[in-house]
């Protein structure tokens, strides 16, 4: 291994360092002021307008996130968003064009507005954008680099862009529960909630 790759190994593995304990607990939750369990946030998140977000206990929101609930986003109990996720409750994507120089902010025709739902113990994987209006149930897996506006029942697996439904996490889960009968406990408690 040469000098250079070893100052490389050396600098990733700082930078690693920092942001694998640059994960904060949330005691209080912005929304409503209540004690949070387990909830963890990067620093490197950004989080807009944290006085409509409403998270959940257990969540976890890892690197380079950026949550815009501005008009609303409520994230439920167990959610896991990886890393760079936008989440985002307004859009001017269509306002701009339409306005051109004349565009001056969200009272605009055509600019859209929607809260953001994400259900219990869903999954949100890197580089996912879910837009205004969404609605996702819970114990849903988003995968990777997927685009989702819409909604979306409970126990779904969603990819694409336009995300589209794929699967279920029931049939994932199942192999998992007859290998180890001893979550299936753990398992219906969130489950039938």
């Amino acid at each position: 291994m040469s000098f250079f790759d070893k100052i490389l190994i050396r600098i990733n593995y700082r930078l690693w360092s920092h942001f694998k304990t640059n994960i904060y607990p949330v005691k209080k939750s912005p929304y409503d002021g209540r004690n949070l369990i387990n909830t963890r946030i990067s620093n490197s998140s950004n989080l807009g307008s944290i006085e409509r977000l409403n998270i959940g206990d257990n969540v976890f929101i890892g690197h380079f996130n950026f949550i815009d609930a501005s008009n609303g986003v409520v994230i439920e109990e167990g959610c896991q968003i990886t890393n760079y996720v936008s989440i985002i409750s307004h859009s001017s994507h269509i306002s701009i064009r339409l306005y051109g120089k004349h565009y001056v902010g969200s009272d605009m025709k055509a600019y859209i507005k929607g809260s953001v739902f994400i259900g219990k113990y869903t999954f949100v994987g890197p580089h996912s954008v879910i837009m205004p209006g969404t609605i996702i149930g819970k114990g849903c897996i988003v995968s990777a680099y997927s685009m989702l506006k819409g909604k979306f029942p409970d126990f779904s697996i969603i990819a694409g862009n336009p995300a589209i439904i794929v699967g279920d996490t029931r049939i994932i889960d199942e192999s998992y529960l007859k290998e180890n009968p001893e979550l299936k406990t753990f398992y219906e408690e969130w489950v039938k909630k």
